[in-house]
């Protein structure tokens, strides 16, 4: 079940390494942290408690600990895209939350993963690298363990995970493609709105007309940046809101909420470096919505 050349002993990951690479403590260190890319504040902990020990000519690492999750697990059967010890991918239905606004909500993603880790006997803490809106369907990605979360949320920061959205957005799109790069804010006038605005934070939107249904079309997006409510602040912004999102000025026939899908994820694996590629289909709901365009039924 692992990714990077190593094995799995319960908490710990065992590595052959070789005696040279071991037989002084400089050499360990610069084997973790210019090999391994074992990151910095993390290898000071496991020097702390313990956490790294030589076996021969074999390196064990902590990489595993048992830890609690902070959510209440919940059952639900969830669609996994990709798993390993490492992390794991889940393709999140429109409707759900990622994790809870409030203390003691449940029924979120986060609850639902907790749930199936402890379904599958799995230790460890729900920690969720990337977020989407809750009407927003698509991969989600999580960390199963310290070393994975640092890694993953570097590789987020350097926008080294690439995350390819699917959309139908209104009207007649002019042109075929394009870069959308407008700071947004919050809206002062709508508690719930985002908005660009000058004194917002930078984002990047790339798209690409895949087909389009007369006064809708169907687009593939890349995000350079994750502003909240990135896609559906840009596209109402040059006047081509999504279709069925209501708050921000889309039509509202044929689908009850907004028509934005992950179609896919690409992310460097934490241990291996070894480029992961996840797809979602895309769900029913949007399926349907394309067919009724096509067919001119709206």
């Amino acid at each position: 079940m692992t990714d990077g050349g190593g094995v799995r002993k319960g908490q710990w990951y065992e590595i052959l390494s070789g005696n040279r690479l071991l037989d002084t403590p400089e050499r360990m260190e610069h084997f973790l942290l210019k090999e391994l890319r074992i990151p910095p504040a993390l290898y000071r902990s496991w020097k702390e408690d313990g956490g790294i020990q030589k076996a021969g000519d074999r390196l064990r690492l902590r990489l595993f600990p048992v830890r609690e999750t902070s959510f209440p697990p919940e059952w639900m059967d969830l669609d996994v895209l990709y798993e390993d010890d490492f992390c794991l991918a889940v393709n999140k239905p429109s409707g759900i939350k990622v994790h809870p606004a409030d203390k003691g909500e449940g029924g979120t993603l986060a609850n639902y993963v907790a749930g199936y880790f402890e379904a599958t006997g799995q230790q460890a803490a729900v920690r969720h690298i990337h977020r989407l809106d809750e009407y927003t369907s698509g991969p989600v990605l999580y960390a199963k363990n310290e070393f994975a979360q640092y890694v993953l949320d570097e590789a987020m920061r350097d926008k080294k995970i690439e995350r390819i959205y699917m959309a139908v957005a209104s009207g007649r799109m002019k042109p075929d493609s394009g870069k959308l790069d407008f700071p947004i804010g919050r809206d002062r006038h709508h508690g719930r709105r985002y908005r660009v605005s000058a004194g917002g934070k930078p984002a990047v939107t790339l798209y690409r007309v895949i087909e389009q249904y007369g006064e809708a079309a169907l687009l593939e997006l890349q995000l350079e940046t994750g502003r909240t409510h990135q896609v559906r602040v840009h596209l109402s912004h040059i006047g081509h809101p999504l279709w069925g999102d209501i708050l921000y000025g889309g039509p509202s026939e044929g689908l009850a909420r907004q028509a934005l899908h992950g179609a896919q994820l690409r992310f460097p694996h934490p241990f291996s470096r070894r480029l992961i590629a996840v797809e979602a289909p895309l769900p029913a709901d949007l399926q349907a919505l394309i067919r009724q365009l096509k067919n001119h039924k709206l």
